[in-house]
């Protein structure tokens, strides 16, 4: 017999984070006996039947929810966005040739450095020099580059790209925690990939979204298992894919749609963005945002307390009303609420009257 505990706990953890309630049941319920089996979703061929069908059809919410274009490819694999981050220039940039990045974070600087160790790489700008507090603006895209690459929300840092730059040359896009969060026109990228463990599912499947036509033209001879045309021409099947993350990936992508795809998801996101910013901003000089006011990302929002002294008891506070994960990334430190698509606003209001709650003490 399933329980759960009756405790709630409102989970602002940046990754892998919140998934719908929902979601857990079914997963659960999998996990005993897969569809009336009588064998676990854990313990099945990922060449049955079945799971072939529950790979299908991520693949196909996966284009439906964001629009993509019929002859794009969606590739499950492990490894995460970190694999990935050298997946990118194997498979875009060509042998001798360059590719362009935008630097914003950590995760950035990441990619950044996998795709020095495959060739010559031109970082167009950074925000470096304010801690990646904001978005580079007006930069240039070479014309000569292979691609290029941006990192669309900054977790660790509380940034997002809200426009998505103008590019002579093919757009590959670390979507990893804002995928699914809004509307994007897929056919501007050449790629967009991302782990699941932030909107999307478990830790330990990663996404690629990507135009076959723009992908692997690159003259260089890769292994099968770094080749994404590969991993698309076999649907995800060369080798054994992650398969509970995708199946409770499917489950999530299930749930996005229902609800009201992702144009209702970003109007959700939104709402709850709104509603902690604005909390942030009113109840200043107690708390303040760490990050450029148009760049303040809809995920992860970032803040500090004005007087440091004080995080004892604000940490203690928050802990009280069931909150968990609501300090920052270690590098920074402060704190970061997270609030991807699967957390409720109703979470969002108690962590707003615990901020009003300690300001009317502390202000």
């Amino acid at each position: 017999m399933l329980t759960a505990t009756s405790k709630k706990v409102h989970n602002y953890s940046a990754g892998p984070c919140i998934l719908p309630q929902e979601v857990f049941e079914q997963a659960a319920r999998a996990v005993l006996d897969f569809e009336g089996s009588g064998l676990s979703i854990l313990e099945i061929s990922h060449r049955s039947k079945p799971f072939e069908a529950v790979m299908a059809k991520a693949q196909a919410l996966v284009k439906e929810l964001l629009g993509a274009p019929d002859h794009y490819q969606v590739v499950f694999l492990g490894g995460g966005a970190s694999l990935g981050f050298h997946m990118v220039p194997l498979n875009f940039m060509k042998v001798g040739g360059r590719s362009a990045y935008l630097n914003t974070g950590e995760w950035a600087t990441r990619a950044i450095k996998e795709s020095k160790l495959i060739g010559d790489t031109v970082v167009v700008a950074s925000s470096e020099d304010r801690n990646f507090s904001y978005i580079p603006k007006g930069f240039e895209i070479p014309a000569d580059a292979d691609y290029f690459h941006f990192t669309s929300n900054n977790t660790i840092f509380g940034t997002q790209v809200k426009q998505f730059p103008k590019s002579p040359v093919p757009v590959v896009c670390d979507m990893s925690s804002d995928i699914f969060s809004r509307p994007v026109n897929v056919a501007d990228f050449a790629l967009i990939y991302g782990g699941a463990q932030k909107n999307m599912g478990p830790a330990g499947a990663t996404v690629y979204l990507f135009d076959p036509e723009r992908t692997g033209n690159t003259g260089r001879t890769l292994s099968p298992m770094l080749d994404l045309r590969n991993h698309g021409a076999k649907e995800s099947m060369y080798n054994t894919p992650p398969v509970f993350a995708v199946y409770v990936s499917m489950l999530t992508l299930e749930w996005m749609k229902k609800v009201g795809g992702v144009a209702g998801i970003e109007r959700r996101n939104a709402a709850k963005a709104g509603l902690l910013y604005g909390a942030i901003d009113r109840l200043a000089p107690v708390f303040k945002g760490t990050t450029a006011v148009e760049d303040r990302s809809v995920m992860n929002a970032t803040f500090v307390l004005g007087d440091p002294a004080l995080e004892p008891a604000f940490d203690a506070l928050w802990k009280e009303a069931g909150i968990s994960g609501l300090r920052g990334h270690r590098s920074v430190g402060g704190y970061r609420a997270s609030m991807y698509n699967a957390l409720p606003i109703e979470s969002v209001q108690v962590l707003v009257d615990v901020m009003d709650h300690f300001a009317k003490k502390n202000g």
